[in-house]
């Protein structure tokens, strides 16, 4: 029997983690296949308080998981197969054993969608982002491309103006799918140019090591083109990573998992943080401050002065 169990080891999970080895909670982490999530494919994070020089993605996440384990955090290389909170103590397998527990933290975060084209697993963190909010900053003056056609793929495009000397949006279809206020910001501006029924075929290097070129598809003619490129960013929407809990868990209509009053799930005893939670912000520092609010709402509820009674009926069904 485990006082907490977290189930995933990116900021939020670590965070978590942390917080709750610290409260003598004797934490055990399921890192996943994945240990440190998105952030291990990145390369320098200089958005992350704390590190006025920056730091290195694979870096902070080994720091988070290192303090952790200094204060008690039990960390096991592995995925969880299957979940039962429909009974309690709660129960978690995995690689065949099962474990119970008094509470529950699921931080499994989400993953970006990938277009799945030759060079860019290759070139991810090398001038593939799926995030400008981070790397945007990394492309003063510089050429490029943002794939997607939707309010996000319009944000981002709008966000690297800033930085960037020009900003081309990728979109496979005649027009946009993004909202019409969204769509007039992008087309209006002097910096971004729409490039439609355009697909990406292939992200080139040129042996450089670093993006430089995009080989572009026009959906209508067939034709294939070159052009030249410092960066893409990908923004075709992101995947929370629950399929483990559906029919746990309630959910919203894209699969994140809903929370009430905190962190707290529609589960007893089980709390969500970072980007599993999150559809929003998807944000380092946003996933680590929910992994501190998950760890502080399980030590509450462990000391019975916040249980989980208002999770009702009439709240589950309006989730």
């Amino acid at each position: 029997m485990r006082d907490v169990i977290v189930i995933g080891g990116g900021p939020a999970g670590y965070t978590a983690a942390l917080y709750t080895a610290r409260a003598q909670l004797r934490p055990l982490v399921f890192q996943g296949d994945e240990p440190g999530g998105q952030l291990t494919t990145t390369t320098q994070v200089e958005n992350f308080p704390g590190f006025p020089d920056g730091i290195l993605g694979p870096e902070l996440m080994q720091n988070m998981e290192r303090q952790a384990a200094r204060f008690g955090a039990e960390m096991r290389f592995a995925r969880v197969d299957r979940v039962d909170f429909t009974t309690y103590p709660l129960r978690v397998e995995a690689q065949g054993e099962v474990y119970e527990a008094r509470a529950v933290i699921v931080a499994t975060g989400a993953s970006a969608k990938r277009l799945g084209v030759p060079g860019e697993e290759r070139l991810m963190g090398r001038g593939v982002s799926t995030c400008a909010t981070c790397d945007g900053a990394f492309f003063p003056d510089k050429e490029l491309y943002v794939v997607g056609g939707g309010d996000w793929a319009m944000e981002e495009a709008l966000f690297l103006t800033r930085f960037a000397r020009r900003v081309r949006i990728v979109h496979r279809r005649d027009q946009l799918r993004a909202s019409k206020i969204m769509q007039q910001r992008v087309l209006e501006h002097p910096k971004i140019e729409v490039l439609f029924n355009r697909v990406v075929e292939e992200i080139l290097d040129e042996g450089t090591g670093r993006v430089t070129a995009l080989r572009l598809r026009d959906v209508v003619t067939g034709e294939l083109a070159e052009h030249p490129a410092d960066g893409v960013f990908i923004a075709i929407g992101h995947q929370p990573n629950t399929e483990l809990f559906r029919g746990q868990l309630a959910m919203d209509e894209r699969g994140y998992i809903r929370t009430f009053q905190g962190t707290a799930t529609s589960a007893r005893g089980v709390f969500a943080a970072g980007d599993v939670a999150d559809p929003i912000y998807r944000q380092a520092i946003t996933a680590a401050g929910s992994g501190c609010q998950a760890a502080l709402d399980v030590e509450r509820f462990l000391e019975g002065t916040a249980f989980q009674d208002w999770v009702t009926a009439d709240l589950l069904e309006q989730a």
